[in-house]
């Protein structure tokens, strides 16, 4: 298969196709890797996990290049990927020794508790199936792989057909590290091939998917057979509240970077936005001169903070729904069109007179599009956080003031995973992150990404 550069829409390589037979041999090689992986020392598999990020930071120019190349990623995200994925590493790295269970005061079957020794261990979960997407290849794949191996599993990775390069690269790296042969595979595939084979395959413990919500349910169903366990990071539709005594000069770009970086195609995209009418032309006006200084070209020229839609699909089903937002009454303040010229690049656009039944503010873009609507005092807050969760989604949010009142009271009502007061989108290796509603189960990040790769096992010892 062609790896094209949605840059330009021209090849930069290519790569072999995995199907079933594929599949079964990476998850073959990875239950054969897991007993000895699983019992290695914790010291042992944190020294590898260090080692690792150190390869990584060691080869950062390339990570970038390659992240520009085959994501489209502009030059300042591509820039901080592999500072990322080593700070993720590094963060999970300290995990293996502190896995521990509990001792319990425990008197089953009428024994007295002096007589009894109850206790917990946390044990691998086993053979993990991750399948990744494309928005953010290395930094999505290394959210998988850091706590998968730390948790002492064994990983089988079906990366995005679009952005295949990136876990090529990182098993090269681990293997580099001093990470056994089975422990960390790559199958690069379609989806509706080798991803639906790996996530009903019987010899997979656990499947982790970051993507669509609509794919997510074809992974639920497919893992029914041996009813693995699932964890699901999916769509978005985030609401951004502006608040009459927020900071402009902040929350402009703020919002704006919010809806517009990596060209919206990330989960948390801030895509829905609301002002309080009394600052809703400053805002939006606000917003339309803010982009006039960002330019929207290929990452390979770091003046470029928005890159290309990974591809013509994406473009093109991008620019219909700009379409039937303007069909339907929307307004477009700035941009609203698809540059000409090679590659697949879409204006940052900011609607305003949008509604909440509009498809624009309902369903998940995954491009630089922001609906815009209006509030005004006579909603208080249970009125607002009804607007935040008119929706299928529940994955991230913003509120913008300098309230406290205000910022406690949203971050309470908005139903969703992760809400940011000033600011959108925090993301730290420590923090849990996951959705409510149909943008997943399960949060990664920090400790939370452990439970996901451990099972609980209780002992109970009794003597007479």
């Amino acid at each position: 298969m062609d790896v094209l550069d949605p840059a330009t829409g021209k090849p930069i390589t290519t790569v072999c196709l995995g199907g079933k037979a594929e599949i079964d041999a990476a998850v073959s090689a990875a239950r054969d890797a897991l007993p000895a992986w699983s019992a290695m020392a914790p010291d042992a598999r944190t020294q590898c996990l260090l080692k690792f990020a150190g390869l990584i930071e060691s080869q950062a120019d390339d990570i970038k290049q390659l992240s520009i190349l085959d994501g489209g990623l502009p030059d300042m995200i591509g820039d901080s990927t592999a500072w990322f994925s080593a700070l993720f590493l590094r963060y999970y790295a300290g995990w293996p020794s502190k896995l521990t269970g509990q001792t319990l005061p425990s008197s089953p079957n009428g024994l007295a508790p002096s007589d009894v020794l109850a206790y917990t261990l946390r044990e691998p979960i086993g053979v993990v199936g991750a399948i990744t997407p494309w928005n953010y290849p290395y930094g999505m794949e290394i959210l998988k792989i850091a706590p998968v191996l730390a948790a002492g599993c064994t990983l089988v990775l079906k990366p995005a057909e679009e952005t295949p390069v990136a876990s090529l690269y990182l098993a090269e790296l681990a293997l580099q590290a001093g990470i056994p042969a089975g422990v960390f595979n790559v199958v690069n595939g379609l989806g509706e091939d080798a991803g639906a084979t790996l996530a009903a395959h019987p010899g997979v413990d656990k499947i982790s998917f970051t993507g669509s919500t609509e794919v997510g349910r074809h992974i639920v169903h497919a893992s029914a057979g041996n009813l693995k366990k699932v964890s699901l990071e999916l769509g978005g539709k985030s609401p951004v509240f502006v608040f009459p005594d927020a900071k402009l000069e902040q929350t402009i770009p703020g919002v704006a970077l919010a809806g517009f970086m990596m060209s919206g195609q990330n989960c948390v995209c801030g895509s829905r936005l609301y002002v309080h009418e009394s600052i809703a032309d400053e805002v939006a006006s606000g917003i339309a001169e803010f982009m006039k200084s960002i330019s929207v070209g290929p990452g390979s020229d770091p003046a470029n903070m928005i890159g290309p839609l990974i591809s013509e699909r994406q473009r093109d089903r991008v620019e219909a729904m700009i379409g039937r937002a303007r069909d339907n009454g929307a307004e477009a303040i700035t941009g609203g069109h698809t540059l000409p010229g090679e590659g697949w690049f879409v204006e940052p656009t900011l609607f305003r007179n949008c509604s909440s039944d509009m498809e624009i503010s309902q369903q998940e873009v995954f491009g630089p599009v922001i609906a815009m609507q209006t509030f005004d005092d006579s909603q208080d807050y249970e009125a607002l956080a009804a607007l935040a969760n008119d929706s299928q989604y529940g994955l991230s949010g913003s509120v913008w003031t300098q309230n406290l009142e205000t910022a406690m009271r949203m971050t309470r009502l908005i139903d969703s995973g992760q809400v940011g007061v000033n600011t959108h989108a925090a993301m730290d290796p420590s923090m849990p992150f996951g959705g409510n509603k149909q943008s997943g189960w399960g949060r990664e990040f920090g400790e939370a990404a452990m439970e996901l790769y451990t099972k609980t096992k209780a002992v109970t010892l009794a003597w007479t």
